[in-house]
């Protein structure tokens, strides 16, 4: 167990880049709603907190993570808002399960995957790594101690069950209990296989990686061609999402071993998710407010974005050391 090195800034920037993240750079939420963050904080940003807490706790450090991710789509998703098995979810007429749907299980494949891939690799990994980067010296330690990772526990739980019930009163909606079951176990099964994971082996001696442009770009058009995949062609979409993940994830698993491999490629990774979910949002159509009202407030989410990615690179350059030249 690594211990902890107390770092409440870290705490605070994590638990509010998190709900930015996940729906206001995506553009679900205007700038007028930006109070709102105080309200979403505690179910994205106390399970960011707890992700990266337990992970780093255990020594461990992305796989988990991303698995934890999962575990969280599955709460989240099937558990609190129960989006994954609503036909129509926040009475909108999107007609979200209706792609690729699978009867016997009460889910969309295309929208249960692509659920998967906002909550884990945006919501939760691109917050995780744009606040870890933000304070490069303590991104393999603990920010909190036991007593502070209780709390935020508690915080999770309470925000999460704030949303439940807000959402239930405005849907109006239950899922059937052999669903609720079956998110609750596959995520508990998550959870423990996330720490189950082999540590990672050694780097490789003398290896290459591209440069933190090239990683950052591959993220950006990857991401791009994920958010930009249209759910419309029955399951050819959600073939085309998992062959994505599959390449994104084979592509760092291999690039991540290398010896030239640094923090700042894992900021590269995070700024092309980022950037992606910013450009993404000017092609939305707004759930709230004016077209013109969305597009300003996009366009001041971006920015603010960028300037966080910004601050991060520059912080984290201090502390990358330079790569030998064969």
């Amino acid at each position: 167990m690594v211990a902890p090195r107390r770092n409440i800034s870290a705490v605070i920037t994590l638990f509010f880049v998190a709900p930015f993240v996940a729906e206001y750079l995506l553009g679900d939420l205007p700038l007028k709603l930006l109070g709102a963050l105080i309200i979403l904080a505690p179910a994205y940003g106390g399970a960011a907190l707890l992700i990266r807490e337990s992970a780093r706790r255990a020594g461990r450090g992305w796989p988990t993570m991303l698995m934890l991710g999962a575990a969280y789509t599955l709460i989240a998703e099937g558990l609190v808002t129960q989006s994954l098995f609503n036909h129509d979810y926040l009475k909108m007429h999107m007609h979200l399960l209706d792609h690729a749907y699978i009867p016997a299980l009460g889910i969309g494949g295309w929208w249960t995957v692509f659920m998967f891939n906002l909550h884990t690799f945006w919501s939760m990994g691109v917050s995780i790594a744009l606040a870890e980067a933000l304070f490069p010296a303590d991104v393999q330690t603990p920010w909190l101690g036991l007593i502070g990772d209780s709390i935020v526990a508690l915080i999770f739980v309470v925000g999460s069950a704030a949303s439940f019930v807000l959402g239930l009163k405005q849907n109006h909606f239950v899922a059937s209990t052999p669903q609720l079951l079956s998110a609750a176990v596959l995520s508990l099964l998550l959870i423990v296989s996330a720490f189950l994971i082999p540590l990672p082996k050694p780097r490789l001696a003398a290896g290459v990686a591209p440069s933190p442009w090239i990683t950052g770009a591959i993220a950006f058009v990857l991401g791009i061609c994920i958010l930009f995949t249209p759910p419309i062609f029955g399951w050819a979409p959600v073939g085309a999402i998992l062959v994505i993940d599959v390449i994104f994830l084979i592509l760092v698993a291999f690039f991540s071993r290398q010896s030239a491999w640094t923090p700042l490629h894992v900021l590269s990774l995070a700024a092309g998710g980022a950037l992606a979910y910013g450009i993404h949002a000017f092609t939305a159509k707004p759930l709230m407010g004016s077209p013109l009202a969305m597009r300003i407030s996009n366009a001041v989410f971006l920015a603010a974005a960028l300037s966080l990615i910004a601050l991060a690179a520059k912080r984290t350059l201090r502390r990358v050391p330079p790569v030998p030249r064969s």
